[in-house]
């Protein structure tokens, strides 16, 4: 009988617990401990190459990264654990005890379009407190990253018309889902069915009714009714359950009676079927009664390709539901995205693995925009080229200094500037199908950064040489 593994306190939440982590952060920080490895480290967050089809990405999760920061430490239990566990010294949780990060974090704003390259994240502390928080960090960037530039690309094929994200329930567990209402937002969503996005972002929240409630009435026109009568300033009736047409007739012959109790009926949802070719017919359905002002919302199935096909077939729907699409991001899922040490004790560092080689330093971003405020470039320099700084302007900006958080910007800061990248973007960058052949936005790594990782190759050669002889 396999033993029951020991279980923390009721209070313990495993999302802001500092052991769901990989477990070879914590052998580093013990091995950073018994050698006395306490200077100062660079760590960037950048992502090596874009999916095939993305031309850009969206910058989110910095307000998550900036409250792990902000709290990290171990708990009681967490350090018995280690403590107790087998893998570690004596002494190395009586250590842990008392780590805080005390360090600096420097970021793209949230909101801010982002490309290959380009850290979107640095921190600067001791090495093992930026060590310590490398998974996290990964796991919490990348995920709002990857959905809301999914959400940005919905947002542009919708044209103006609301998104509401229904995603929740096929999301890759609870955080992400939660996570991804607030991604969608930030990239332009009207709101989400996720109740609890509204007490902990503010975020507008939506839901209407259940084919489930269809189905437990033995008439259809009498779960309209109770539907209407207890939501009676927010009716939005689903009327795919059965027939979809015939629903709709439903929703006409009861409309006059709800009237008269002083019920508006807001709108319908279809969630099945053909969306363009019933949402013509149930519009006309609704028009014939005088319903004009009756939306039609739909859903089911829906992504930016599909929004773009039913937007530019000009089907009459007012708004879209997208979920499943939008929180696993089904065409790009994932990002190359990785946390890399660019320098440690003052000194530059570059790792040179084939293929995954980095550029080394603390490095900024300069932006480069034409009249209109469209991107040209981005160049990627060494931050100590601040004093003659390469045209354009910089981008990444100071968010925390010695673990305390400096002025920071809101969710709907970083919504307003999402909203004004995607205006901006040039028309080839704003298309959901890429042309291969269409320019993308160049990201140029400069001279100085460039002759850095040259000059450190060569004393890595000559160093490599001596130990080999």
């Amino acid at each position: 009988m396999t033993a029951r593994p020991a279980r923390f306190g009721a209070d313990t939440d495993a999302a802001h617990s500092l052991l769901l982590t990989d477990l070879y952060q914590l052998t580093m920080l013990q091995a950073y401990w018994q050698h006395g490895m306490h200077a100062p480290a660079v760590f960037e967050l950048f992502v090596r190459a874009l999916p095939p089809s993305r031309r850009f990405l969206v910058a989110a999760g910095l307000e998550s990264v900036v409250e792990l920061a902000q709290h990290a430490r171990f708990s009681p239990d967490e350090l018995a654990w280690i403590d107790g566990c087998g893998h570690f010294a004596p002494g190395f949780a009586r250590w842990l005890e008392t780590l805080r990060f005390t360090g600096d974090i420097h970021a793209l704003p949230e909101g801010t379009l982002l490309f290959a390259n380009e850290p979107l994240l640095q921190v600067v502390a001791p090495i093992a407190q930026a060590q310590l928080l490398e998974t996290r960090i990964l796991n919490l960037m990348h995920l709002q990253t990857v959905v809301a530039s999914k959400a940005a690309r919905a947002v542009l094929a919708a044209e103006s018309r609301p998104l509401i994200d229904f995603g929740l329930r096929r999301a890759h567990g609870a955080e992400a889902g939660l996570l991804a209402a607030r991604s969608a937002w930030l990239a332009g969503f009207a709101g989400t069915a996720t109740a609890l996005a509204g007490p902990r972002f503010g975020i507008p929240v939506f839901g209407t009714m259940a084919h489930s409630f269809v189905q437990a009435h033995a008439k259809e026109s009498e779960a309209f009714e109770r539907f209407a009568a207890s939501f009676p300033t927010n009716a939005v009736l689903l009327i795919d359950t059965y027939d979809t047409e015939a629903a709709a007739r439903k929703v006409v012959a009861l409309a006059p009676a709800l009237a008269a109790r002083g019920i508006r009926i807001k709108g319908v949802r279809l969630d099945s079927g053909d969306l363009e070719a019933l949402s013509r017919s149930v519009r006309a359905i609704l028009d014939e009664a005088g319903l004009r002002e009756t939306i039609i919302f739909a859903s089911g199935n829906l992504d930016e390709f599909r929004l773009r096909e039913l937007v530019r077939a000009g089907a009459p729907i007012d708004g879209f539901g997208v979920g499943t699409a939008l929180t696993t991001s089904s065409d790009a899922p994932y990002l190359d995205a990785v946390y890399k040490l660019e320098e440690y004790a003052g000194q530059a560092r570059r790792k040179r693995s084939t293929g995954k080689a980095t550029w080394p330093g603390r490095k900024q971003i300069w932006r480069q925009r034409d009249a209109a405020g469209a991107i040209v470039r981005d160049v990627v320099g060494l931050a100590a080229e601040a004093a003659a700084p390469p045209p354009g302007m910089p981008l990444l900006v100071e968010v925390m200094r010695g673990g305390e958080l400096l002025e920071a910007g809101t969710l709907i800061d970083a919504r307003h500037r999402c909203a004004e990248e995607l205006a901006r973007l040039p028309p080839h960058l704003a298309e959901i199908d890429l042309d291969p052949a269409a320019p993308a936005v160049p990201v140029e790594i400069n001279a100085r950064v460039r002759a850095l990782a040259q000059a450190l190759d060569c004393a890595s050669a000559a160093a490599n040489g001596r130990e080999s002889a």
